[in-house]
């Protein structure tokens, strides 16, 4: 049987584009979801700093999230 790997569309190549999408993804959504929890804990203890708070936590996992991702996509490709 051929080596189906060199073909495009296989399947290495869906997991790949997945991998890219994830790194492209993962820093908005993890501002979205600080700012998100943020603003309820503003609403919910009456302060004002946390929204910024978990931004800034939200692109800190944002970040490590990308990192990780490109690690394993490098890692893979060798």
């Amino acid at each position: 049987m051929a080596d189906d790997g060199n073909k495009p569309g296989a399947p290495r190549d869906l997991v790949k584009a997945e991998s890219m999408i994830q790194l492209a993804i993962a820093l908005p959504i993890g501002c979205l979801i600080g700012w998100l929890a943020g603003s309820w804990a503003d609403r919910h203890f009456g302060q004002h700093w946390i929204g910024i708070t978990g931004i800034l936590l939200g692109a800190a996992a944002g970040f490590l999230q990308m990192f990780r991702t490109a690690a394993k996509y490098l890692k893979d490709s060798r």
